[in-house]
């Protein structure tokens, strides 16, 4: 048992270091099938009739790129995410892309992406320790509740009053963050038990 525990961090801490030591057009690949991964996982989607933000998969597929590619690529996955598809590739929630969808309801949500990919690849290049479970839970319930939903609140609001529509702060969190936080804990706790199985303590 404590053999194959052993064969288990060595492997675990190989891959982490050659996903690091990657060369540059590498990173680049891994960035976009990360960009892609979002995409898909934006499709799980449930509607809800009284917000135009509807709950999606995506955030955990955000807050993976950051623990798996860095702060850099990781941060790079997402922008690629939002900026093919606000060009060309349909791939936001609902299969819907182009320009409108960062000016629209969602686009605050969009950009806290690459802020909190970016904040927790920092976190987990930067310290090690930090990649367990409880330490991750912590760090990527930040990630989701300040750096996502701070933009995505704001941006929300915005379009609102650009629709003519002035709502009150307690409206705009039933539209735009109370009934995604059940949703979002099983994501952070998912996402913190993807650093504590495959990311090395060391």
């Amino acid at each position: 048992m404590n053999i194959n525990m052993e064969n288990y961090y060595s492997t675990r801490k190989n891959v982490f270091e050659r996903i690091q030591d990657a060369s540059t057009a590498t990173k680049i690949l891994m960035s976009l099938m990360m960009a892609c991964f979002t995409g898909i996982m934006a499709q799980i989607i449930i509607p809800l009739p009284w917000t135009p933000v509807p709950i999606t998969a995506q955030t955990f597929a955000v807050l993976c790129s950051g623990l798996f590619l860095g702060k850099k690529y990781g941060c790079l996955s997402q922008i690629f995410y939002v900026v093919l598809g606000a060009a060309f590739i349909p791939w936001f929630g609902g299969m819907t892309g182009g320009l409108e969808v960062l000016l629209g309801s969602t686009g605050g949500f969009l950009l806290g992406f690459v802020i909190a990919s970016y904040f927790v690849g920092l976190i987990t290049e930067k310290y090690a320790h930090a990649r367990s479970f409880r330490k991750m839970v912590v760090v990527i319930a930040i990630a989701n509740f300040a750096l996502i939903y701070i933009p995505g609140l704001a941006g929300l609001a915005l379009f609102l009053a650009s629709q003519g529509t002035s709502v009150g702060i307690v409206d705009l969190l039933m539209m735009g963050l109370i009934p995604f936080i059940a949703g979002d804990i099983v994501k952070i706790v998912g996402a913190a038990s993807v650093s504590k199985v495959f990311l090395p303590k060391d």
